[in-house]
């Protein structure tokens, strides 16, 4: 599942094929944005804000969000894609490399000077160089409502998605339910961030510190099943902002009571 951490390696992969080069192909299959042609523009960079991905390509910015199926993969040309070609919504090649994003959940282009209208509303980024953790804190800590919830709210903190919130609550022994403000917030920042940014550099996301296949998650995913710590049979619920965003919750009810 996509997560900041997803984004940011993919955002640096990107950025290592095509930064510098010009590019020789450029498509976007979305209505809005068909006739876009950035061919001949040099690529200058590529850069992830939270779960956005931003390529800055001449005076533009292609903005694109993975949501639940998106990847961006690389490949060198005449090699073949490993998905179908139907389902890709970004094209951006160059002599050296093919990148194609499929099944993109945003696929947007704008101007270079209104990019800001993209990463003004998100919060601080555990992942970027200018993480303030302060800042975090204090937009969490003007959240009244559950936990679960505020840890998912991209202005509070950029990059949390449902399976490190799950693990992250497990992990500070907190209910999901818990009002946000109840909690003991700069502990539960820390972790977070730490484990974001040791994610970053592995294959598959692991929370337990245990590599066996199946050892990865605490709680998350996990229903049915006995507390790796306790032995309680892990709940699910749902929670969101409205009714209709709701997300999977994962809990132990004796871990986190």
């Amino acid at each position: 599942m996509p997560e900041g951490d997803t984004a940011h390696r993919t955002a640096r992969r990107l950025h290592e094929v095509l930064a510098g080069d010009v590019v020789t192909r450029f498509q976007l299959r979305v209505p809005h944005a068909a006739t876009a042609d950035l061919a001949g523009h040099t690529a200058e960079s590529v850069r992830a804000v939270g779960k956005h991905i931003l390529h800055r390509i001449g005076e533009w910015t292609l903005h694109t969000h993975l949501r639940m199926e998106g990847q961006w993969h690389a490949y060198r040309p005449g090699d073949a894609w490993k998905r179908p070609a139907f389902q890709a919504r970004a094209i951006v090649d160059t002599e050296r490399w093919n990148t194609v994003g499929f099944d993109l959940g945003i696929v947007d282009l704008v101007p270079r000077e209104r990019e800001h209208e993209i990463t003004d509303p998100l919060g601080p980024d555990p992942l970027s160089d200018t993480w303030d953790a302060g800042a975090a804190r204090r937009r969490l800590t003007r959240d009244h409502r559950a936990a679960h919830v505020a840890l998912l709210d991209q202005s509070n903190v950029a990059g949390f998605g449902n399976e490190y919130v799950n693990e992250l609550l497990f992990l500070r022994a907190v209910d999901p339910q818990t009002p946000m403000s109840d909690v003991d917030i700069a502990p539960l920042l820390d972790l977070g961030v730490r484990a974001m940014r040791r994610n970053v550099l592995l294959p598959v996301r692991n929370f337990t510190g245990d590599a066996r296949r199946g050892k990865d998650h605490w709680v998350y995913g996990r229903t049915g099943k006995p507390c790796r710590r306790c032995g309680t049979v892990i709940r699910e619920t749902t929670l969101g902002a409205r009714p209709e965003t709701g997300r999977r919750v994962f809990w132990c009810p004796t871990c986190q009571p």
